[in-house]
Order: structure tokens, then C-alpha cells, then sequence
């Protein structure tokens, strides 16, 4: 049984800018010939989501809902960084960069959701304390996943924009309805001709890596259902 998993990249937000390297990213990856010969991946890509939290999270939702695959794992963009960083989780603090989500919250979102709303004005009252209570952890390991990777590193800082709320909204959505789905957050420099080799390793890796975890968590549901059988 292959392990499914699913990848998801920006559009660019600035006029200058040419590509979004999480984009580029995907793209080499995508033109790649089995980039994973020894094992049963079956990889599908969801590319240049909007720069808009909530457009984006829904496209990256529905997607998850029909594809149902055992690992998501969402890229980002950042400039100032000059390694792959994985996120280890996120929170709603995101909101604050822009007052309209509210009015999107309120007005347009079918489900109306009490406890979202309430992350929602921690985030605006400038209540960091409270929403740092409220970081959902990604369910991966990050420190077993990274370990011997020298091109990438653990961030416990998701952006406080676009990309942590996507995260957070995939990380919520995951854990109340697919807890069994893993998710990552990698935030990806810009690609040059001197970065892209050692990057693209450590990311393959990184694919490679989570392909076995999600066999593993596989296995572990079938002998707890077996079990409790």
C-alpha cells in the first residue's frame, strides 16, 4: 500500500518577485523521473495556493478531505532564511496581520465555530500569553525526522502571516478530524545554483523519512484495532 502524501506550495505576493521558492521547490520535484525508486510513494501536488489565509486553507482542506492522505506537508517561502526550516507547530496569532479575516469569520464562514473565534481575539487583543496556550504541536517527530540533515533545521517560528495560518488551519482541521494524518510545515529559501543540490537531498530525506513514519502509524492502528478486538 503506497504511503499518500500531499504537497502544497504559494503563489508570490510582491510584484519583484518571479517565483515563490516553495513553488520552485515542488516544481523540481514534480519534474523528476521516481525520485523514490526503493519505496511506495504516491505523491500529489497542490501548487500555488493564494497568498490569503482563509482562500488558501480551504483549497488545502478540501483537498486533504478527498484525497485522505496519510501525510501533508505544506511549503512556505522565507526570504531571510538560508536552510530548510520545519515548523514544529503553530498558532492563531496569524489574524492580527489582517483585521478583515475577522469580518470573513463572521460573515462568511458557514460553520460558525465559538472556539475559533476566541483564538481569533486573543490574537487581537494582543494577548500573546493566551494564544501561545493555544499552539497545536505538528504529531511528527521532528527531532528523529531531521536528525543527520545538514541543510535543514527546527523552527519554533511559523511566520506570524500567511504561512503559520495555514498551518494552524490544517493542524486544526487534522487533529479534529484525521489525528492519524501527519503534517509539516517546511519554510524554504531562496533557490540558487549553489543551494539547491544539498536542499533538494535534504528534502527527499525528509519525504523518505515520512513515508516510513506513516507505515509505521499504519501498523500501529491495525494492532490497536486488533487488540481492542
Amino acid at each position: 500500500m503506497p504511503t499518500t502524501i500531499l504537497l502544497t506550495s504559494f503563489q508570490t505576493w510582491l510584484p519583484d518577485q518571479k517565483s515563490n521558492a516553495s513553488d520552485d521547490l515542488l516544481l523540481k520535484l514534480q519534474a523528476e523521473n521516481d525520485p523514490f525508486p526503493d519505496q511506495a510513494l504516491s505523491l500529489t501536488f497542490l501548487r500555488q495556493l493564494p497568498v490569503d489565509v482563509f482562500p488558501a486553507s480551504d483549497l488545502a482542506i478540501a483537498k486533504i478531505k478527498h484525497l485522505q492522505p496519510d501525510v501533508v506537508i505544506c511549503c512556505g517561502m522565507a526570504e531571510s532564511r538560508s536552510r530548510l526550516t520545519v515548523e514544529a507547530g503553530a498558532t492563531p496569532r496569524y489574524v492580527v496581520a489582517q483585521f478583515y479575516w475577522f469580518i470573513y469569520y463572521i460573515v462568511l464562514q458557514k460553520i460558525f465555530r465559538f472556539q475559533g473565534l476566541s483564538y481569533f481575539l486573543s490574537a487581537l487583543l494582543g494577548n500573546k500569553t493566551n494564544v501561545e496556550t493555544h499552539f497545536l504541536n505538528t504529531s511528527v517527530d521532528l527531532e528523529e525526522l531531521l536528525e543527520g540533515l545538514t541543510e535543514t533545521e527546527m523552527s519554533y517560528d511559523a511566520g506570524k502571516f500567511v504561512c503559520e495560518g495555514l498551518y494552524y488551519q490544517v493542524l486544526s482541521y487534522l487533529r479534529d478530524y484525521a489525528p492519524t494524518t501527519g503534517c509539516i510545515f517546511v519554510h524554504v529559501p531562496v533557490l540558487t545554483t549553489e543551494n539547491i543540490s544539498t536542499i533538494m537531498t535534504d528534502f527527499r530525506l525528509i519525504l523518505s523519512r515520512l513515508a516510513v513514519w506513516a507505515t509505521i502509524q499504519r501498523q500501529n492502528q491495525i494492532r490497536d484495532i486488533t487488540t481492542a478486538a
